[in-house]
């Protein structure tokens, strides 16, 4: 099915499943333990060994020599796999290191070996009896320096300039210009990699915990020198992934290797302090933001410059994307530089690009209301744009930022605040309000699917479409019994499975929307194979309470179609070009209220409210679990978040999460979702789009900005942190 003209009424459209807010119908088998995770198959693996990785003690150099004979004889010990005795191995497309390291060294804790064993303690124990032998080369950690290094040999990014951004700015009555700063992150999810191999001669199966099937398959599958159709990958179950497990890392090659050269299943999982730095991160940024206005508040020049650090060949952080399409104003300059570190991968986590983005334009925008004496609502109101700022010819599908500050400021007694920083207090704790606006792009990407139609009236959904903890398998089945008229509790749902129809995958927010669309399109194809076996006219056809009703009158049991035998249909949902012609995003604002102790400088989060505006809400009740997960997450961002980087050696420090600081129950406050009523026709035939990101998109800005009303210190380098408030508090003097 072509998705290339808005979208019509629909089955959809009669919203008697969709758009409830229903249990997760994986609910059950979660919270008793039957879930099977990917380090826990022992229902189809039952003999399974046990690999350990051992990583890079050094950054960046070379294995001048190692010694495993040590390791292959301990006790228990059945294979040790690096790269000398690996075979040949390539890399895959999505991989900027390799995941094997040797002889040459990418970054610290790049795997090394693999001690394959009966149990893990031996693996582990034998694993210390390694001897390696380092030629340490000397590395670039420190982005800042990096960054000044680049700008003295010129190796700064074009930038992308609208207009005449620097006559503009000269121009402006009022105008400011500040540099924000936010640290290397991890995605800290509950689960690990993991990943169980099982070798049947020369076909590989592996389960594995991974957000994107297809492409996890495609690059083990080069990184292997293997044929595709000689992999299977099975991850029907993911314990969290924020980005983390977008992309094939070294526990699943690790577990293939291991098992073929053990000739038996392997299970590998890596260790906690090993995730930080052996898989991906958000990498850190600089940004600095100049923003020009007329006296009376309108935009009129904005600049957004960012850099980022990555290994060669990386990527830089998106950081200015928001600030393309975000407010108004006809002079721009964007910019995006990255500078070569040999720290561990950057890459993709949760919102990339406009997380750590907004996080510096939603102060600067703050701190410009603050310049021209406006409040921080209005001037953003001031300042929205129903048109793409650069393009104006091209209008947003949907726009509703302004309805979203107004319903947010309004229901969170917004006109109580008192203009003034440091005005309020509540005995010992200075008390403040917070503003930011929520931005996310909607991203679709085509995505398949197939179903199935049984004698005993079940329809039965297969995809490769993967559940993160996001509630892709409750959405998936309301669809599907949605198309279909059929209980929420006739539909199966089968998903994480390479042998399905290729699906969008868990990522960037576009996983909800497009799987949907998919499974959308595979159930309109089987309602027309149901017709034709009934022998009804498609024109006027009601499927509804498990029975087909004809214009005519003529009804019939859903299941009756299938009497003679299983009706199986599959279809993709392909996307046309309709988010070209249109601009299609979603948007939210945040408001936090905060106090802040007057003597200590502790920061605590009173309450929380986001207004979202994302197109057809598909459950609400998974996707508020999605927004306050975000808020959540955001709260950490703000106040506690930071991969400290060891400058001599080259890595992250505090790689487990015993010293890597994540929000806990204790410092969640009262959190409030809004989703304002809106359907998206250039979206998909779902009408929605995604949710799950925006929910932390200008969080962290949001509590900045409290903090600073609370106390009057501004704080532009992020995480929040009490040291970086105590000089400025009253009395501190």
């Amino acid at each position: 099915m072509k998705f290339d003209t808005p979208a019509t009424q629909n089955p959809i459209d009669q919203l008697k499943v969709v758009g409830h807010g229903v249990d997760r119908v994986d609910g059950p088998l979660k919270t008793t333990g039957k879930a099977a995770y990917a380090y826990e198959r022992h229902d189809v693996v039952r003999d399974a060994a046990v690999g350990y990785v051992l990583g890079a003690a050094i950054a960046k150099g070379r294995i001048g020599a190692m010694d495993i004979e040590a390791a292959r004889r301990a006790p228990g010990v059945l294979a040790v796999v690096t790269a000398q005795n690996a075979g040949k191995l390539g890399k895959g497309k999505m991989n900027t290191a390799t995941l094997l390291g040797g002889p040459d060294i990418q970054h610290y804790h790049q795997a090394i070996a693999l001690v394959v064993a009966e149990t893990l303690e031996q693996a582990r124990a034998a694993s210390r009896l390694i001897r390696v032998k380092y030629e340490r080369a000397p590395g670039a950690f420190d982005l800042a320096a990096e960054k000044d290094a680049a700008e003295k040999a010129g190796k700064l990014a074009k930038p992308d300039v609208v207009g005449d951004f620097d006559g503009a700015y000269a121009a402006a009555a009022v105008k400011i210009d500040h540099t924000y700063r936010t640290p290397d992150h991890t995605h800290a999810m509950m689960e690990p990699h993991a990943s169980t191999a099982v070798w049947e001669g020369d076909a590989l199966t592996l389960w594995t915990s991974n957000q994107m099937i297809d492409w996890g398959r495609g690059d083990l599958a080069r990184t292997l020198g293997v044929p595709k159709e000689k992999l299977r990958l099975i991850s029907p179950y993911i314990g969290g992934g924020f980005g983390g497990k977008l992309f094939v890392r070294a526990d699943a090659l690790l577990a293939a290797l291991g098992a073929r050269a053990a000739r038996r299943p392997v299970k590998v999982a890596l260790a906690r302090p090993l995730i930080a730095n052996n898989t991906t991160h958000r990498p850190a940024t600089i940004q600095r933001i100049r923003i020009g206005t007329t006296a009376d508040g309108k935009i009129t020049a904005i600049a957004h410059e960012s850099w980022s650090g990555d290994l060669p060949d990386g990527k830089p952080e998106e950081a200015v994307q928001q600030t393309r399409l975000l407010y108004a104003g006809a002079n721009r300059l964007t910019a995006l530089n990255l500078v070569e570190l040999d720290l561990p991968e950057g890459n993709a986590m949760r919102a990339p690009g406009e997380a750590p983005g907004l996080m510096a334009l939603e102060i600067a925008m703050d701190e410009m209301a603050e310049a021209l004496g406006l409040d921080p609502v209005e001037f953003r109101v001031r300042n929205d744009t129903q048109v793409d700022p650069s393009a104006p010819e091209r209008r947003f599908s949907q726009r509703r930022l302004v309805e979203c500050l107004r319903t947010g400021a309004e229901r969170f007694g917004w006109q109580e605040r008192h203009p003034r920083p440091g005005s309020r207090r509540d005995g010992r704790w200075l008390v403040g309000m917070g503003v930011a606006a929520a931005f996310r792009n909607n991203l679709v990407t085509d995505s398949a699917a197939r179903v199935r139609l049984d004698a005993a009236g079940q329809v039965i959904v297969e995809t490769d479409m993967t559940d993160i903890g996001t509630g892709s398998y409750t959405i998936i089945a309301q669809t599907a019994a949605e198309m279909l008229g059929v209980p929420l509790a006739k539909v199966i749902v089968r998903l994480g499975d390479s042998a399905f129809p290729v699906s969008a995958g868990s990522g960037g927010q576009w996983g909800a929307n497009s799987s949907t669309a998919g499974v959308y399109a595979a159930c309109q194809k089987l309602r027309d194979a149901v017709l034709a076996r009934l022998g009804f006219a498609a024109e006027g056809a009601v499927f509804a309470d498990g029975s087909v009703t004809e214009a005519g009158g003529r009804t019939a049991l859903l299941r009756q179609a299938a009497t003679d035998g299983e009706l199986v249909a599959e279809d993709v949902l392909e996307f046309g070009d309709l988010d070209k012609k249109y601009q299609q995003s979603t948007f939210g604002a945040h408001f936090v209220e905060v106090g802040v102790d007057a003597a200590t400088g502790e920061t605590r989060i009173r309450r929380m409210l986001a207004v979202c505006a994302s197109g057809r809400i598909l459950n609400p009740k998974t996707a508020r679990s999605q927004v306050i997960g975000a808020m959540t997450m955001g709260i950490g961002s703000a106040l506690m978040e930071e991969l400290a980087i060891d400058q001599r050696a080259g890595f992250f420090v505090n790689h487990d999460l015993a010293s890597y600081e994540v929000p806990v129950h204790a410092d969640i406050p009262i959190q409030e979702v809004i989703f304002l009523d809106e359907t998206d026709p250039m979206s998909s035939p779902m009408k929605a789009k995604g949710v799950g990101e925006l929910g932390l998109c200008g969080v962290g800005a949001a509590i900045a900005n409290a903090i600073y009303h609370a106390t009057g210190v501004r704080v532009r380098d992020y995480p929040i942190t009490l040291d970086k408030l105590l000089a400025g508090l009253p009395g501190s003097a």
